[in-house]
């Protein structure tokens, strides 16, 4: 196949910024998770408002947005950064849930007797909070990272030459349809599968260190 290199380019081109854009949304997750459980009404607000603005928009008119009209203001952002911004943006508003939601999902007995230990509140959220939150939000995590992945596909849209990009270009030099889309299959199926795998790896490694005590 002459247009396979083309489709490997794309495939790293997507894998870069899937890896990007995942560290973006699982950082910018963990802070405005944690800031909506924050007793500061200022601060709990703000995090809420990222979260409903991006959730409840399209990651395309964020894309749009990002890529069209900053640039009105004078604003002028590498179109692959744009990609990983609104990309991990868009996801981390839903992963904000998920670190909220694990962390509400700790018994209360729990930390009451962290307290009662006299744990400040960063150790409590160290030793006691976040790895068993994590292994609650982990597998959930590798559908958020599933979903962000196929995203991706929208950044051809701003001209950042991913797999959906060379795709296209190929299909209308070479009209060759079912070739060019049937391996483009391939190569998102692969990388989620990876994806998944990893996640359960990990999940099995975490939850083991968890029961075994290890944190």
């Amino acid at each position: 196949m002459e247009f396979l290199p083309y489709l490997l380019r794309g495939a790293e081109v997507t894998i870069a910024l899937t890896l990007a854009a995942s560290v973006v949304s699982i950082v910018v997750a963990a802070i405005s998770g944690i800031a909506r459980l924050s007793p500061n009404k200022v601060v709990r607000w703000t995090a809420t408002g990222y979260v409903e603005l991006f959730r409840g928009t399209s990651l395309l008119v964020q894309l749009f947005w990002l890529f069209f009209v900053l640039p009105n203001f004078g604003i002028l952002i590498d179109p692959f950064l744009v990609a990983v911004l609104a990309l991990g943006l868009n996801n981390g508003a839903y992963g904000s849930e998920l670190v909220r939601g694990s962390i509400v999902a700790i018994p209360p007995s729990q930390i009451e007797a962290a307290i009662a230990l006299n744990m400040s509140p960063a150790l409590r959220m160290r030793r006691i909070i976040m790895p068993q939150a994590l292994v609650t939000m982990l597998l959930p995590w590798g559908n958020l990272l599933i979903i962000l992945l196929k995203g991706t596909a929208l950044v051809s849209l701003i001209t950042i030459q991913d797999i959906a990009f060379q795709a296209y270009n190929l299909n209308v030099l070479t009209f060759k349809t079912l070739q060019l889309y049937g391996l483009s299959l391939v190569f998102y199926f692969a990388m989620a599968q990876a994806i998944a795998l990893l996640i359960r790896v990990l999940y099995h490694r975490f939850s083991h260190r968890i029961h075994g005590g290890a944190f």
